[in-house]
């Protein structure tokens, strides 16, 4: 009996034993079965992206344009280098079947970063992808197209056509946890494998969870880099009790923060990475700007064209000067205009408006900033918060990430794109130069000292500018000494004594004269007619605007536009001005210059010359302008009055002041010519 039991219990073991087999038999059998599903579906899904870009692409290159298929296909090249290498990975494992697992799980650890690097660039640009197969069904010919393009070359695609494939990388990047998951179910919790297993389950989640954050972080951005261009009318529009509720609760804030009642928010990562963006942002207005001004001056410089002016000086180097220029201005200058428009204006614009998305960015953080610290608050507080204010933390946290994981990458390719410009504009002044140099070759021979070496030649040009100079600088001195003085306007009869009762009281630097009349609107603004002379009292009015100036009219005081008036110079007598015409010995004069004579002495019906310019005050006057040639009809006017003329000018008849006619300069040689 006692060798009976012993046999019952043995079997029972046994029995025991087996089943415990059996059960880990099944779970390597279910294990290796999901292994198999995960080679075998990543085998079908790297086949079909490559029938997505070799076959379907290249077709569809004859139905849509280049930058559809961009959008449409996106990075499908960089994910499609990621999986082979993995599938590759994946395959190898099988030649060592009890570590297979293993090695998976180291596999895909090694190749988490990469996976979420490559897929969250593709999941971000789906939705625009889906949007232009919206616009494709619009279509009804295109869309047939598309299909019948689709269906020869992936025919379980079916009806879905180009949703079935642009979904498909989507599918497979969340489709990795689950099968990783299936394999560590049916792995023994004892295995070496297990606890790896884990891991890279939890790391394929985490990747699929941050590729959902960076998604909604580039929706975020989208929504706010868009930069419209929308008139007052249509801003004014978008006014409402909400926006002005937020508007008002951020300024509330901002006033609270700046008198120091509530702490403000520091972030010196994101503040580092703000200035170093401004700065770049700085260079490349700056750049731009300088870009501008170089063109317009290119632009300037080639409407002047010596070359085309006769010299009247004999052929020879003269001709052949002419001859290089031409060649030069049309040919040369124009292509390096040309290239410099292309190759460094147009992207240094792009350059340009690419900064804006990132600006506008960062304002809208300040802006969220301010509702982050406001719920915040609320949420110490109270220890709640409302949906939307919720949302409101939640959008902040995806800008401020948004920004600080990608401003540094941004700055950085943007001084890369800054200095590429720059490298390219030297590369085309030198490209200039060399064709200049060659164009000149030829003719570099026949010009005059082609022998002289380019020291003593810079030396020689250096002399002959210091000369001329010299000789410009002694035109200049003797020319401005027979030019006109400033506008001397004469006064209409009974105004001296006003005139002389201002000048007394306030000085000559004081006295302004209207220009044209003005009619007072309010009750201190004074209503006058052109030509009244009146002292500056005050160059602004009470609320400090300049344009309105205090006056006074030597009877009157009050306000006029400071636009209509200008500095009053004070006739010289006719002996003052005989002086001033008179002749000045000056060892540094070339040569005497001419004598001007008072009209007074002149007879009627003499030719002279305006010496001032003269505006018309009244039907009786005549305007007259510097270096005019007149005819004196009469030396006074109908009372006798020798300080007014009767005049003829270009057939207009009128008075004018005598003491603004002089006699005609005789001809006289200046003693200036161009240098030998």
């Amino acid at each position: 009996m006692a060798d009976g039991g012993a046999d019952e219990s043995s079997s029972r073991t046994g029995s025991l034993d087996g089943e415990v087999r059996v059960s880990k038999d099944k779970l390597l059998l279910r294990q290796r079965l999901a292994v198999r599903e995960l080679v075998d579906t990543e085998v079908s899904y790297l086949h079909m992206l490559q029938l997505c870009t070799c076959d379907i692409r290249s077709r569809l290159q004859q139905q849509l344009p280049e930058g559809d298929l961009d959008v449409l296909f996106s990075n499908i090249d960089d994910i499609i280098q990621v999986n082979s290498r993995f599938l590759h990975g994946l395959q190898e494992t099988a030649s060592t079947e009890e570590e297979q697992v293993h090695l998976i799980g180291n596999l895909f650890l090694e190749f988490q970063e990469e996976l979420e690097r490559v897929y969250k660039v593709y999941c971000t640009s789906y939705d625009q992808a889906l949007q232009l197969v919206e616009t494709y069904r619009k279509e009804p010919k295109l869309q047939r197209e598309i299909q019948g393009i689709i269906e020869a070359v992936v025919p379980q695609a079916g009806s879905s056509g180009l949703d079935f494939l642009l979904v498909t990388p989507l599918q497979r990047i969340t489709k990795y946890p689950l099968l990783l998951q299936k394999i560590l179910e049916n792995t023994p919790p004892d295995a070496n494998a297990y606890p790896l297993l884990q891991r890279a389950t939890s790391a394929l989640q985490d990747v699929n969870a941050n590729i959902n954050e960076y998604k909604m972080r580039k929706e975020v951005a989208s929504k706010y880099t868009r930069v419209e261009q929308r008139t007052l009318r249509e801003r004014l529009a978008c006014i409402n009790t909400h926006t002005l509720s937020k508007k008002t609760t951020r300024l509330s804030q901002l006033l609270k923060q700046e008198a120091g009642l509530v702490p403000r928010t520091e972030d010196k990562e994101f503040d580092d990475l703000e200035e170093r963006f401004h700065w770049v942002s700085l260079c490349v207005t700056e750049l731009k700007n300088n870009v501008a001004a170089y063109l317009g001056n290119l632009e300037t410089f080639l409407r002047f064209r010596p070359h085309e002016y006769n010299l009247d000086i004999p052929d020879g180097p003269v001709a052949q000067y002419c001859h290089l220029e031409r060649e030069l201005q049309f040919v040369a200058f124009l292509e390096f205009k040309q290239r410099l428009e292309g190759l460094v204006w147009r992207p240094l614009c792009s350059l340009a408006k690419v900064l804006a998305g990132p600006q506008n960015l960062i304002k809208k953080r300040l802006d969220k900033l301010l509702d982050f610290e406001r719920v915040e608050e609320k949420l110490l507080e109270v220890g709640s918060v409302s949906y939307e204010e919720e949302a409101a933390r939640h959008t902040y946290q995806a800008l401020n990430s948004l920004l600080v994981a990608e401003l540094p990458q941004f700055n950085q390719l943007t001084l890369r794109w800054l200095g590429q410009i720059l490298r390219t504009f030297v590369a085309l002044q030198q490209d200039f130069a060399k064709q200049a140099l060659q164009r000149a070759e030829c003719s570099l021979a026949q010009l005059p000292h082609h022998h002289v070496s380019e020291p003593d030649f810079r030396k020689l040009v250096e002399d002959v500018l210091n000369q001329t100079g010299n000789q410009l600088h002694s035109f200049k001195e003797n020319f401005q000494k027979v030019l006109p003085p400033p506008t001397i306007q004469p006064l209409l009869p009974g105004a001296e004594h006003q005139v002389q009762a201002l000048l007394s009281k306030y000085g000559p630097r004081k006295l302004f004269q209207v220009t044209s009349s003005i009619s007072g609107a309010g009750t201190l603004d004074l209503t006058l007619p052109r030509g009244q002379i009146v002292a500056l009292l005050q160059n602004k009015d009470t609320n400090g605007n300049s344009s309105r100036w205090l006056v006074d009219t030597g009877g009157h005081r009050g306000y006029v536009p400071a636009g209509k008036l200008e500095l009053y110079h004070v006739a010289p007598s006719g002996e003052a001005l005989r002086r001033q015409a008179g002749p000045r010995k000056d060892s540094r004069h070339l040569t005497p210059e001419p004598t001007l004579a008072p009209v007074a002495s002149v007879p009627t019906m003499t030719q002279v010359v305006a010496v001032y310019p003269f505006v018309a005050r009244s039907s009786h006057e005549v305007s007259l302008q510097a270096g005019q040639p007149v005819t004196v009809l009469e030396a006074q006017d109908k009372k006798g009055n020798p300080e007014w003329s009767l005049v003829d000018v270009n057939g207009q008849r009128g008075y004018v002041p005598s003491s603004f006619l002089a006699r005609a300069p005789g001809p006289a040689p200046w003693g200036w010519r161009l240098p030998s």
